[in-house]
């Protein structure tokens, strides 16, 4: 029973939520013992808030995810965890998540609340009405990748960089069309609708969709680097090396979704793919070089 109140609540999705380190990292603060504390809270936080949604959408989905290959496996569509056991789970992490803000002094509290509270409303009308709405859905997921970076911003007192702001909403919207490609191949093949809004999706569009975005994701990125602005405040001007880790990123995901038919998912692939696992830490140890020494 634990392993699947555990499984409810996708602790492996958590890892989205390193976005909130995003602030910390670009403005070389790595190295701030109290900004990285009040991060490691406002990760933890969000953690529990993703958590409890978690267990709103697979209450709200279990119908559709009987149908699903994959999703039939969860807690709730498979009957393992009742509906209102999903409930009281929400409810609880809910409380821990709000309790723990309390470590924050008012101002930061409360500003903070409003950006984790947003989240969460977002995340509602998701799961009730928005995620039936073709192209709305991924934007508003994207959106929640956008909040994460505010909330690290918030909890650090770090300014963010509206490039920063820019290029986290086109890679969220990158992976969110990557991920919804998923369900539109099931479609194709079987016809099982496992979104209301699949039949407004098809695979010509999507393929196009990943494709655009992701171009401008590398064209952002590369008007990023060498922004004036941006050399002036990280003191270098060749953060533009670290383009080709973002290029080499973008066409290893592009290949696992479209020419090997792999999981869109993000999670699945930053966990297991190795060539991914490579150009991340690659571009991390590159960038931050250029940056902190």
């Amino acid at each position: 029973m634990v392993k699947d109140i555990i499984s409810l609540v996708r602790p492996q999705q958590w890892l989205k939520n390193v976005f909130i380190f995003l602030p910390i990292f670009f403005s070389r603060k790595l190295g701030d013992g109290a900004c990285l504390s009040s991060a490691l809270i406002a990760f933890v936080i969000y953690c529990l808030v993703a958590g409890s949604i978690y267990c709103l959408n697979d209450i709200c989905d279990r119908e559709s995810d009987r149908l699903h290959p994959t999703k039939c496996r969860r807690p709730i569509a498979s009957g393992i965890v009742s509906v209102g056991a999903g409930y009281g789970i929400m409810a609880l992490l809910l409380v821990l998540a709000i309790a723990l803000t309390f470590v924050y002094d008012s101002t930061v509290r409360h500003v903070l609340l409003i950006n984790v509270g947003i989240y969460f409303i977002l995340n509602i009308a998701y799961c009730f009405w928005l995620k039936h709405i073709a192209l709305v859905d991924v934007f508003v997921i994207s959106i929640g990748f956008v909040l994460r970076v505010l909330a690290g911003g918030v909890v650090t007192g770090i300014w963010i960089s509206p490039w920063i702001i820019l290029m986290t909403f086109l890679l969220a919207l990158f992976l969110s069309f990557a991920k919804r490609r998923d369900d539109v191949l099931i479609y194709e093949r079987t016809g099982d609708k496992m979104r209301l809004n699949i039949a407004r999706y098809n695979l010509e569009f999507i393929n196009m969709a990943i494709t655009l975005v992701g171009v401008i994701v590398v064209v952002c990125y590369i008007m990023y680097t060498v922004s004036p602005e941006v050399i002036e405040r990280m003191g270098t001007s060749n953060l533009y090396l670290t383009t080709i880790w973002v290029l080499a990123g973008i066409l290893r995901y592009l290949q696992l979704t479209v020419v090997d038919k792999n999981s869109g998912s993000p999670t699945k692939i930053l966990i297991h793919d190795r060539f991914i696992h490579v150009c991340i830490v690659g571009w991390v140890l590159s960038f931050g070089v250029l940056i902190y020494f």
